[in-house]
């Protein structure tokens, strides 16, 4: 059995975890999603590895899953306490140093998501019930309207705070339809960033 500790991107409601959550523990896992306050402008990246360790707490066998912006925290979190695995879900791969903020431009994702929409016909600014919740079932998307939760600007301009990329096993899972972050894009930045 493992341990999968689940940390949300920006917004970091636990709650977007809630379909996989009964998944897991079907197969006899234990699943911890974590749910984080980014909406409050006091705390920013350090906070959030914080919460990540605070729900891990003495578990062990643990599967460390970091979606989009999550992946700023999950480095930080596996040089803190030991992880067997590190799944990246759409990330936001950071390199040492890097803040949120600084990742858009440096990795050309405005860009990739504007070739996608002009290739798949779309045109306009980011919407995000066109980027967002396209494929997501109405009935879920309205079940997690209460749920939603903007983040603050704090975290966008602090350092992913790590030397380099933990020594953990690393998988980078993409959405092959993501219109945000599109395939192609996606693939570049993790072999890039991940080799």
């Amino acid at each position: 059995m493992s341990t999968f500790v689940l940390v949300p991107g920006a917004g970091g409601a636990g709650w977007y975890w809630h379909r996989l959550v009964p998944e897991l523990e079907r197969l006899g896992h234990q699943a911890l999603p974590v749910d984080i306050r980014e909406d409050d402008p006091r705390l920013g990246l350090p906070d959030y590895a914080d919460a990540v360790v605070a729900a891990i707490g003495a578990h062990r066998d643990v599967i460390l899953v970091g979606q989009s912006l999550g992946a700023f925290t999950v480095p930080v979190v596996a040089g803190r306490v030991p992880v067997e695995l590190i799944v990246l879900l759409n990330p936001m791969i950071p390199l040492p140093g890097e803040t949120p903020g600084q990742w858009w431009e440096a990795t050309g994702q405005p860009e990739a998501r504007e070739l996608n929409d002009r290739l798949n016909g779309r045109t306009g600014e980011f919407d995000e019930q066109v980027h967002f919740l396209h494929d997501v079932p109405p009935e879920v998307a309205a079940a997690g309207a209460s749920e939603q939760r903007a983040p603050s600007d704090t975290p966008f301009g602090q350092p992913c705070e790590i030397g380099r990329w933990p020594d953990v096993p690393t998988k980078v899972l993409i959405g092959r339809d993501d219109r945000f972050f599109p395939v192609d894009f996606q693939r570049r930045v993790a072999q890039v960033r991940l080799a």
